[in-house]
């Protein structure tokens, strides 16, 4: 999580530990792991203000990209959290929050047991990086992606000239991060971070969030009424975390306020423009290319300029030279038997607001598509025949009919789709790996 785009996070990885909304400090979203097939997390890095607090396997997330926590948050009273609330509030004031801002934000604050549950939570599956990019670029989400852009097309395209960050990929990070502003989180922020900084287990990171989050409230840019965000601190439509708020979010409509909460996403989208600028963000060049590898190249490493690349066999889909927009890196995700692309430096720019192979590629894949591209076009070796967008929804509709417990019905293979699908396995006799596959689909069929 970058320290202005806490983003994302809690897709469904199994082992989830950092997110990286904010370029500064850690977050709390899952960050992947480089070189490797699958998504899971590293813990407390500062592109997480979520780290250990990612709940499932997605690469990036927040819980809200798979699995939204849009739920109305259950307090509690807890005396140990009200004597601990009565300490914080000399610490609070020694660094310049004022006794009535400080008063008011806690009279109604209460412990939540829910977001601890949520920070304890590890899935029981692994996302691969296909599985990711499956759900980033679902159908759905393009076509939500594609109406949000001409929904808001006039501030995004002032914000693109501005900035110099092209809008579908601004649209992308937005997509990941909050479903296009539908999945921003429905927790009091203060009662999330509080509940977190008293736990203790990443206490003083939650607490210097905490802390920043109440000098946001005193400064005016929000009302403590609206001051909502995902149980792991994020906030807004591209989830910033607190300290990322404070060091990058930018007031783009100029009516004095940074309001990344508004119905109207300007300040958000352009704050998220302004942090991708802000770390070397370079004009009309992509994020990355798919391209075709011969069978017999080394491991060569390091940068090359594609048409170097090419010398060595490695050139775009279509068979042709990728254009020389600057120096590349090969990346493998899935290794030689997945696809490949060339990456260049505004790769490891988006990679400063989540700091995960798997995050960027999203980023980048789901822009792409905004813009008409294609699919991902080469092979994963996901080991099984896999599924269709309607036949994943096909599979879901029919676990539940089966009585499997399943929240909703949207295509999207998340942690509790695949718990579903294990469990439907065991009962068929079948090994329990939680894929989506054709045999699944078709045994399925035949109950």
């Amino acid at each position: 999580m970058s320290s202005t785009v806490i983003s994302a996070f809690m897709a469904v990885f199994a082992t989830v530990g950092t997110a990286l909304a904010s370029p500064v400090d850690t977050s709390l979203r899952p960050k992947a792991r480089p070189g490797g097939a699958e998504v899971t997390a590293v813990a407390d890095t500062q592109a997480t203000i979520y780290a250990g607090l990612a709940k499932s396997v997605r690469p990036l997330a927040r819980p809200n990209d798979l699995e939204t926590d849009d739920v109305e948050p259950v307090s509690t009273s807890n005396a140990a959290f009200d004597r601990w609330v009565g300490g914080f509030r000399g610490r609070a004031l020694a660094q310049g929050i004022s006794p009535r801002v400080f008063d008011a934000a806690f009279q109604n604050a209460r412990y939540t047991p829910d977001v601890i549950a949520k920070d304890r939570n590890q899935t029981e599956f692994k996302s691969n990086i296909w599985d990711y990019l499956d759900n980033a670029a679902a159908p759905p989400k393009v076509e939500e992606g594609q109406q949000a852009i001409r929904r808001h097309n006039s501030t995004l395209q002032r914000i693109e000239q501005h900035y110099g960050v092209d809008k579908e990929v601004v649209a992308a990070v937005w997509g990941l991060e909050s479903r296009y502003g539908t999945r921003m989180g429905s927790y009091p922020m203060v009662d999330a971070l509080a509940t977190l900084a008293f736990d203790g287990r990443r206490g003083s990171f939650f607490e210097k969030q905490l802390v920043t989050a109440l000098k946001i409230v005193q400064s005016g840019d929000v009302t403590l009424r609206d001051f909502k965000g995902s149980w792991a601190g994020a906030m807004g439509h591209t989830q910033f975390i607190p300290t990322s708020y404070m060091a990058y979010a930018v007031d783009f409509d100029g009516d004095g306020r940074r309001d990344v909460w508004s119905r109207d996403p300007g300040d958000a989208l352009a704050s998220t423009a302004a942090y991708l600028r802000r770390f070397g963000w370079i004009t009309g060049q992509p994020w990355g290319v798919e391209v075709r590898v011969p069978r017999g190249l080394g491991n060569t490493g390091g940068q090359r300029m594609p048409s170097q690349w090419a010398q060595l066999g490695v050139v775009g889909m279509d068979g042709q030279p990728v254009r020389d927009y600057g120096s590349a890196s090969l990346l493998m995700p899935a290794g030689r038997n997945g696809a490949a692309f060339l990456v260049f430096k505004n790769f490891s720019v988006i990679k400063r607001y989540n700091n995960s192979d798997a995050y960027a590629l999203g980023v980048g894949h789901l822009s792409d598509r905004l813009k008409g591209g294609p699919p991902i076009q080469g092979p994963w070796p996901r080991g099984y025949e896999p599924l269709s967008f309607n036949e994943k929804m096909e599979l879901q509709r029919l676990l539940k009919r089966d009585g499997f417990p399943l929240e909703k019905i949207d295509g999207l293979i998340g942690s509790n789709t695949r718990t579903a699908i294990a469990a439907f396995q065991r009962s068929a006799g079948m090994n329990p790996d939680g894929n989506p596959s054709q045999e699944v689909l078709k045994r399925l069929k035949g109950r």
